[in-house]
């Protein structure tokens, strides 16, 4: 371990959810993306009005059910096993897409393989061929939410910022991205770039710079 980490200890999977859940403010409509922000319906607290939706056709779902208690038809857009709750709707896609390209969601949260300081966000593929999947739902999720979060790790695996000036991969969305969660920092997209507003107890602002692929401002 680099002696600069020791000082310092990322966020796990289920303490970025959770940090995620608190910030989402009562009576809001939001739609979690696959992958990382999947948990964030685990963390959102008991009594709280949190309305999500799921592209492929639920709007009012919560926790992952206890074991042995999934419904296997009820499931979120990644097809994990979700449960209802009450008053929750079930649809098709066009009434799912109508929701989402209609401007009703309050938020959205994807996860990313990179973010650029302008707000641009690349989170489908890593690829420049002609191999590679269709986008999906993301970019009408990112083009048509009202606001646009990110959850990620702060860099990938083999240390390269994920925070970065411009995009590498084939973009997502354009100047979308109103805030970022990694499991060292919170960063508001501005129109001066990034802001830090929050980061791990114990990283200073040096390190975190040095983590981040394009100059940081710090709230």
């Amino acid at each position: 371990m680099n002696p600069a980490e020791r000082s310092y200890r990322r966020l796990s999977r289920d303490m970025l959810a959770q940090r995620v859940a608190a910030d989402i403010p009562e009576g809001w409509h939001v739609n979690l993306g696959i992958g990382l922000p999947t948990h964030v319906a685990d963390h959102i607290a008991p009594g709280r009005e949190v309305i999500l939706q799921s592209e492929n056709g639920i709007l009012g779902f919560g926790r992952k059910p206890p074991e042995g208690k999934a419904d296997p038809w009820i499931v979120n857009a990644g097809k994990e096993n979700v449960t209802l709750v009450p008053g929750a709707s079930l649809f098709d896609h066009a009434d799912s897409f109508a929701m989402i390209r209609g401007g009703h969601l309050d938020l959205c949260i994807l996860g990313a393989y990179e973010v650029a300081e302008n707000g641009d966000v690349a989170n489908w593929t890593t690829e420049h061929n002609d191999r590679v999947p269709a986008v999906g739902g993301a970019m009408d999720l990112a083009a048509g939410a009202r606001r646009l979060w990110i959850m990620t790790s702060h860099t990938t695996r083999d240390g390269r910022p994920k925070l970065v000036r411009r995009c590498s991969y084939p973009l997502t969305a354009l100047r979308a991205v109103k805030r970022i969660y990694t499991d060292l920092a919170v960063i508001d997209v501005t129109h001066v770039g990034f802001v830090a507003i929050d980061r791990v107890a114990g990283l200073s602002r040096d390190i975190l710079q040095e983590l981040t692929g394009a100059p940081l401002k710090f709230a």
